[in-house]
């Protein structure tokens, strides 16, 4: 069986590619497990509006009926959202065996970007990739979110990695893997809620522009494969880093103490910290996904436009 028997496009998005358009992919994990059922659809819909208005077709992934996704409608949508569906949730390594399956999966960062490779998207938005989790010199738990990146030509626009991470181990490890990340307008890693981690980046960028034509070089080199562009939560919606932290240490501990353990720490603490910041942390978390969702668009436009205007 043939990748592109595996993929299912959407004609609008089929189309936007055959032109050489602007396409932006978005992963879907986010709707069915990130956010809670009363903000997910909207955040998603918000997501590929944002898409739109700057000019480029978003191109939500998930699994069904034992097809890739790419682009789908409403309905689709709506039943990822829905707690009723039971959604999975597949990483890069799920997807045959969720393809076998039949039934309905979101699809995390990892996933994503092997979906919008094979598919011929260069470009995906997400709030902030995964990385190395704290503890993880015992628990080797590590997102597979680093090595697809590693290994799969895909630039990726986010708020760095989400900050329940050990955040200079997985900036370290982005660098071993050689994966560039690059600033988009800033000198330093965000730390997904909050502006500042302390994390000095090699490089930046002031613009959608830059970064088009960073990537373009990026893709143009041999043997080079994934590239993450960073940029802070809006400025009104970011939180100080030490407001986090505190939160940070109450949920690991409650995790800790109800033994959950791998897939489910991440969504467990995100909704812990939410409740402790009275649903400041899930304000942020939704601006981001959606702003990010737009500078992404803003450098596919830049990045196809770069690409017709090369002889």
């Amino acid at each position: 069986m043939s990748a592109s028997a595996l993929l299912s496009i959407s004609d609008e998005v089929a189309s936007a590619i055959a032109a050489g358009r602007a396409v932006v992919a978005l992963e879907s994990s986010l709707i069915a497990q990130g956010l809670p059922s009363s903000q997910n659809l909207d955040t998603a819909i918000a997501s590929e509006r944002a898409v739109r208005d700057e000019g480029a077709v978003p191109a939500t992934t998930a699994i069904d009926a034992g097809k890739l996704l790419v682009g789908i409608p409403q309905a689709t949508l709506e039943r990822l959202a829905d707690p009723q569906s039971h959604s999975a949730k597949a990483g890069s390594r799920d997807l045959a065996p969720l393809l076998a399956s039949r039934g309905l999966a979101s699809t995390t960062v990892s996933a994503a970007v092997r979906i919008a490779a094979m598919a011929g998207i260069s470009l995906l938005a997400t709030g902030g990739i995964g990385g190395v989790h704290r503890g993880a010199a015992k628990t080797f738990d590590v997102s597979s979110d680093i090595d697809e990146l590693a290994a799969t030509r895909v630039a990726v626009v986010c708020s760095g990695a989400k900050s329940i991470l050990d955040l200079p181990a997985t900036l370290e490890l982005l660098e071993t893997r050689r994966v560039p990340v690059i600033g988009l307008g800033v000198d330093e890693l965000p730390a997904f809620y909050s502006a500042s981690s302390g994390l000095r980046l090699p490089h930046r960028v002031q613009g959608p522009g830059e970064a088009a034509a960073v990537l373009a070089l990026h893709l143009a080199i041999e043997g080079s494969h994934g590239i993450v562009f960073v940029q802070p939560a809006p400025a009104d919606l970011a939180i100080p880093s030490n407001e986090v932290a505190s939160w940070l240490d109450i949920a690991d501990a409650d995790a800790a103490r109800q033994g959950i353990r791998g897939g489910a720490v991440t969504p467990f603490i995100l909704g812990r910290i939410a409740e402790l910041s009275a649903g400041r942390t899930l304000r942020t978390n939704v601006g981001l996904i959606v702003n990010n969702a737009r500078t992404a668009a803003q450098v596919a436009v830049a990045f196809a436009q770069l690409r017709t205007s090369i002889p």
